[in-house]
């Protein structure tokens, strides 16, 4: 898998704050390595969305059918153009999700 980081500061990231998505996937037994090469492809460009501010996604180590993800949107307007990007709807929507056996997704405000 490859590195699943942005160059972007932590501190340059939550300036202004913003609208914060977690969300936590595990993929069905035997899927796990399928769901990390998806990612791979997708995280390049989930990362270039202008109103991305910050896009994590990390592997756990104990499991690796399990999924971490840290997004950091500019507002509401920037995560609905998230959904509506392509490479979500090619890359998460047509081809992760059937291969997850859980997905949980909870949206935070910054404090």
């Amino acid at each position: 898998m490859n590195q699943y980081a942005t160059k972007k500061s932590i501190n340059d990231a939550v300036d202004g704050g913003g609208l914060l998505v977690v969300a936590q996937w595990e993929a069905k037994q035997g899927e796990a390595d399928k769901v990390a090469a998806i990612l791979d492809r997708f995280l390049p460009e989930a990362q270039r969305e202008e109103g991305v501010k910050l896009f994590l996604i990390s592997r756990a180590k104990d499991n690796p059918a399990q999924f971490l993800f840290y997004e950091l949107f500019r507002d509401e307007a920037a995560f609905k153009a998230h959904q509506d990007s392509a490479h979500f709807k090619t890359y998460i929507a047509g081809e992760a999700l059937p291969l997850l056996a859980k997905r949980e997704r909870t949206q935070y405000g910054l404090l």
